[in-house]
């Protein structure tokens, strides 16, 4: 691919400007959580399923990799009240996913988060993505999250 067909397919999204700024604002979260459910939720753990909608798709016919990031980012997030924590559930200072397998269209997976570790300033979350029916581990991911420090005043 020569470099001006680079430019052409990253400055792609130009042509839709106009329609994308009228998104209302955290559309990402909705567009990909809009399929979530909860199944447990006990304190240091959560465990989500969804079947998996065709919205979220990349150009292989399997869940986009960035939604699977994101899941990883907001069912993490999740669990850190989940643990007893009191406030916000903080920053995002590290995000990463490990990709083992595809899963498809249709196709029902389970999401099960951990808390690590959940101390005063710092949250580690390890995210486990499952294909429901045959419990084969297709995604692990790890969030590690800053915690604000409430204020003494």
């Amino acid at each position: 691919m020569d470099l001006e067909s680079v430019k052409k397919y990253l400055e792609k999204g130009g042509e839709t400007a106009s329609m994308v700024n009228g998104f209302p604002p955290k559309f990402l979260e909705t567009l990909i959580m809009s399929s979530l459910r909860v199944d447990l939720i006990e304190p240091g753990r959560v465990i989500c399923s969804m079947i998996i909608p065709p919205r979220l798709l990349n150009s292989g016919n399997s869940l986009h990799g960035g939604a699977t990031a994101t899941l990883v980012d907001v069912v993490g997030s999740a669990v850190i009240p989940a643990s007893g924590h009191i406030g916000l559930t903080g920053v995002s200072v590290e995000i990463s996913v490990t990709y083992l397998d595809a899963a498809y269209a249709d196709e029902e997976i389970e999401i099960e988060a951990k808390a690590l570790r959940v101390g005063k300033s710092l949250a580690v979350i390890s995210v486990e993505f499952r294909k429901k029916k045959t419990g084969k581990v297709f995604a692990q991911g790890r969030h590690t999250k800053y915690l604000p420090v409430a204020s003494k005043l």
